[in-house]
């Protein structure tokens, strides 16, 4: 086998065990989709009219959006650092290690 068709199939096996994760604790994924939706409209039906400086409500989604999205992926990122680390204090690496994942 190839380098590459076993780093597909090693990124297949923790792809379906994230992917069982999820699924235990939906919890998670939910918070995931909700936190942005819930960003948005806090800061644009709430705080919009304060904050926009006088620009119009579709100037003022344009300028927030991408910050928000920012905020997401450092948000996700933090949870993923979190998840490796405990994979890591709990021997599950060492696990895998002994498996037969090349």
């Amino acid at each position: 086998m190839s380098n590459l068709s076993l780093a597909v199939r090693d990124a297949n096996t923790m792809l379906r065990r994230n992917l069982l994760h999820a699924r235990r604790y939906p919890s998670l994924t939910l918070n995931l989709l909700l936190t942005p939706v819930m960003l948005l409209l806090l800061f644009v039906y709430i705080f919009g009219d304060t904050m926009s400086g006088g620009a119009g409500r579709s100037e003022y989604i344009a300028y927030i959006v991408p910050g928000i999205l920012l905020m997401t992926i450092g948000s996700t990122t933090i949870g993923t650092a979190v998840s490796v680390s405990t994979d890591m204090n709990e021997g599950i690496i060492a696990r895998f290690r002994t498996m037969a994942i090349h």
